[in-house]
């Protein structure tokens, strides 16, 4: 709330909130508009804690009221047995749904895309079935009546109006807080590209299993307030179902991903809602009237109100300023920063062994083609190795095997001499081994700054509550940039980049990771001559630094003048290995990759 009230957009909410509080005390006879009011309120609550993990971390959960529901029965069920009014029980609420969630999140957040929204959906029905049939406890389909609190006879809306607004505030004041924190950034790294947040340090089960939880304790502390609010509680899936897509609507109206889109979605939703119930007084014509809105947001406003007015507003100031050209020639040259410094390992690295990086045995297989074969590969602690071969020799399912994103049939994979075969992405980046991707991979709706303070060295509560710009992350990610040339990137988009300046970042955002090895994925496929020369003196100086590298490349020059030993797969086997003078006039790699004619040129150079 400070940060945003730096800016002059950031009044805004402020006022907005201002007006909540003032309403009920400078109007008079506001019953109905209390009421409206409240359920708007409700509906922004909802649609900012589904933005958590929905908005932030990209998985799209349709069946996200059963928490509200379980917040209701929590307050009305422990209300009546211990005669206490129901809304004293909200904190109750609020734990109860978490912990639904918690277990829920530990399964169905193995699945993505169709399938979690699909299995969301169902998780919703089943919480509806059982709510219907245990009538011992919930009443059954007829439910039970809710206590009111002796108040509510002199002035039924006013203390909840002011009781959602303080739950709306608390709800706000926590997605500020993720947001702004390591777990946002880690939520929206996942969002962007979940394999890519695993490779650079993010623990990607225990981030969305930690959003989707966080995600239903507002529903489940509204739930308890809005079961006495109502009178009573009965399990209709109806309205269940429709409070699901209402408050998807509400997210997607606003603008999920963003702090205050849902909020305002939410108000705009029900009041759009209420408009169309007195317009059209039927339930099916209020139905369409929403259908129609939600068509009208995904053809015209994809992004949502707030993200689409931000970015007409970006977009009118980019054209009254000069166009800022990058010279491609003013980022050619390597800083002469002091990269030890930087790359400094954090963590005591094991020196017993002469090989950083091993793998013995190691074969793939996916159905009946072998893509590796029996490869035993030893990568020597401080050079500079280049792994080639023809297209489909299975350069790049080792490397995958090397790191995680494939788990090798047979054999081992050895880091510092620890079997990590079995060992998780995020673990092995952890451990000091960092990876870039043939198609670079950043997180393109980050910002250049965002994409290197994003990996995480270690994981632990401490990290994900951190601040996201808290710690030497900034200050050592403005180092990196400054080594690599990219200083004056740092406030870009990273969607906006050349191909080859997003390889560069790339590399960057690994350095962050302090790793004892990198591999790198064709590093100087699809860049200029200027940005493979610049990569070149990049990788020697971090060479000389102390860091292992691991090239797999097609630009055989660049890896017969950059490793000190290189090795040749065919067939997925290891053809031979040896120093590039060997490789170079080696007949094998010559008739089964190189060919005679290129050879001759090169070995002429």
């Amino acid at each position: 709330m400070i940060a945003a009230l730096k800016r002059p957009s950031g009044f805004l909410p402020v006022i907005l909130i201002g007006l909540l509080i003032l309403y009920p005390i400078l109007a008079s006879d506001t019953r109905y508009e209390e009421s409206v009011l409240i359920i708007c309120m409700l509906y922004a609550i909802m649609a900012s804690g589904w933005n958590l993990i929905s908005g932030l971390a990209g998985y799209v959960s349709l069946g996200h009221s059963v928490y509200l529901y379980m917040g209701m029965y929590t307050g009305a069920i422990l209300g009546k047995a211990w005669e206490i009014d129901a809304m004293w029980l909200a904190p109750l609420g609020a734990v109860t749904a978490g912990l639904l969630a918690l277990v829920v999140g530990l399964i169905v957040l193995r699945t993505r895309s169709h399938s979690f929204v699909i299995i969301t959906i169902a998780v919703l029905l089943l919480g509806m079935l059982v709510a219907a049939n245990w009538r011992g406890l919930t009443g059954g389909s007829d439910g039970f009546i809710v206590k009111q609190p002796s108040w509510a006879k002199d002035n039924p809306t006013t203390p909840y109006y002011y009781i959602f607004l303080g739950i709306l505030l608390l709800t706000v004041a926590l997605s500020a807080f993720i947001m702004r924190s390591r777990l946002g950034a880690g939520l929206v790294a996942i969002r962007n590209d979940e394999g890519k947040a695993a490779s650079i340090g993010i623990n990607t089960t225990l981030y969305k299993v930690t959003a989707y939880t966080l995600s239903a304790v507002p529903f489940g502390f509204a739930g308890a307030v809005y079961g006495q609010f109502l009178g009573f509680v009965t399990p209709s899936l109806v309205v269940a179902i429709l409070m699901s897509v209402f408050l998807v609507l509400a997210a997607l109206v606003g603008g999920r991903g963003t702090l205050w889109g849902p909020v305002i979605g939410g108000f705009l939703v029900w009041l759009l809602n209420e408009v169309g119930t007195i317009a059209a007084g039927e339930f099916r014509a209020r139905l369409l009237i929403m259908g129609v809105v939600l068509i009208l947001v995904v053809m015209f406003m994809p992004m949502g109100l707030l993200p689409t007015i931000r970015n007409f507003v970006k977009k009118r100031r980019e054209s009254k300023s000069a166009v800022n050209f990058i010279d491609q020639k003013s980022i050619a040259a390597v800083s002469d920063v002091d990269i030890s410094k930087i790359i400094a390992r954090t963590r005591q690295q094991s020196e017993g062994s002469s090989h950083i990086l091993e793998v013995k045995g190691i074969v793939k297989r996916f159905g009946g083609v072998t893509a590796v074969n029996d490869v035993d590969m030893a990568i020597e602690r401080g050079s500079i190795t280049g792994l080639i071969g023809p297209n489909g020799s299975g350069k790049t399912t080792l490397f995958n095997c090397m790191t995680g994103t494939f788990r090798p049939d047979e054999g081992v994979v050895l880091l510092d001499g620890e079997n990590i075969t079995r060992d998780r992405v995020w673990t092995r980046a952890h451990d000091g081994l960092g990876r870039t991707f043939q198609i670079t991979r950043l997180f393109k709706s980050m910002t250049v700054l965002d994409n290197l303070v994003a990996p995480l060295e270690t994981t632990s509560v401490r990290q994900m509550v951190a601040g996201r710009y808290s710690g030497d992350e900034v200050e050592r990610a403005r180092e990196v940039l400054d080594f690599m040339g990219l200083a004056q990137f740092e406030k870009q988009d990273a969607a906006a980049l050349s191909f080859g300046q997003q390889k560069l970042v790339e590399l960057a955002q690994v350095l962050m990771l302090r790793p004892g090895i990198i591999l790198l994925d064709e590093p100087a496929s699809g860049i200029n001559p200027t940005l493979i020369e610049k990569l070149a003196t990049v990788i020697r100086r971090l060479n000389d630094a102390g860091t292992t590298v691991l090239i797999v490349e097609h630009n055989i020059p660049l890896v017969l003048s950059l490793c000190d030993t290189v090795h040749v797969l065919s067939g997925g086997e290891v053809l031979t290995s040896g120093t590039p003078d060997q490789i170079r006039n080696d007949p094998q790699v010559i008739e089964a990759y190189l060919g005679p004619d290129h050879m001759v040129g090169v070995g002429n150079e």
